[in-house]
């Protein structure tokens, strides 16, 4: 007899040792308030629990990079706004709605390891990271610190806004939510991006000197950057390529300016500026 023959008839032997029948006996037969059924019912309460929190936090984070997100669009207008101070103003009112998200975010992690559920809320709070850090750097020209960051994110129960869900020992009336060091890296390897489009803007608008000061703001980061190398995490490392990229457009707009900026009328320096973009984007492309 050949393996495989052997294999089915094993097979068709164990079978026949159980018939189908005897199955449906023994099933019927299970106590269901023995010991073992119910701790496989509460570990699959305990289960069907944690999975809910989870999708609740992945639906939060999605809101909170929203709201992040209409906030960097508002922040862009800013240079080209004729009151820059209603700009601020009403990025803060977005800001304070996003911080009421994470507020939430935060009352469902209560009694719960944060790292567990921090795939779930990573993208929202590196969202936000860049959001906070973008409107910092128009106010103050400066990085904002991830303990400054944390800092607005201490909250306590005087809004008495409802919370559904919320979890037994949520009688304390403080809740907090730390962000990492690692979202904070992300977070402001992504601002990068939205300071090169930034200098590009403001270049547009006849202002010349910004881009010379987000070129060295840029680098100081960049250099920050290449201290971690390969030694963080894996995402920060892969971000580091973008922040180069930023860095080289904005540098690259400064060699123009300096160059031939006395060349160019000022109304004409943000279309060199897009074309000389285009180009390096198409010579990464290629390499």
């Amino acid at each position: 007899m050949s393996g495989k023959e052997g294999l089915g008839g094993f097979r068709k032997r164990k079978h026949e040792n159980f018939p189908h029948g005897q199955r449906r006996e023994e099933k019927e037969n299970v106590n269901p308030s023995s010991g073992l059924m119910m701790s496989f019912k509460s570990f699959q309460l305990e289960l069907d629990t944690r999975h809910d929190k989870y999708e609740r936090l992945v639906k939060l984070s999605r809101d909170i990079t929203i709201e992040s997100k209409r906030t960097i669009f508002l922040l862009h207008r800013f240079t080209s706004a004729p009151n820059g101070e209603e700009i601020l103003n009403e990025s803060e009112a977005k800001l304070d709605a996003v911080r009421r998200k994470i507020k939430q975010v935060a009352q469902e992690l209560i009694g719960e390891d944060m790292y567990q559920f921090h795939r779930a809320i990573s993208p929202g709070l590196q969202e936000y990271v860049e959001a906070v850090s973008f409107q910092y750097f128009i106010k103050t020209r400066s990085l904002v610190s991830v303990e400054e960051i944390n800092n607005q994110l201490v909250f306590t129960a005087e809004d008495k806004e409802e919370i559904t869900n919320t979890t037994s020992n949520s009688q304390d009336n403080t809740w907090s939510l730390k962000v990492t060091p690692v979202d904070y890296l992300l977070g402001v390897a992504d601002l990068t991006g939205e300071l090169m489009r930034l200098c590009i803007t403001s270049v547009g608008n006849g202002d010349i000197d910004t881009p010379f000061e987000l070129s060295q703001f840029l680098r100081q980061i960049y250099d920050g950057f290449t201290f971690i190398g390969n030694t963080g995490p894996y995402e920060v490392s892969k971000k580091l390529y973008t922040l180069k990229q930023s860095l080289a457009k904005v540098e690259n707009a400064c060699y123009t300016l300096k160059v031939r900026g006395s060349e160019i009328p000022k109304h004409m320096l943000a279309d060199v500026f897009s074309t000389k973009t285009e180009l390096i984007d198409q010579e990464e492309g290629l390499s």
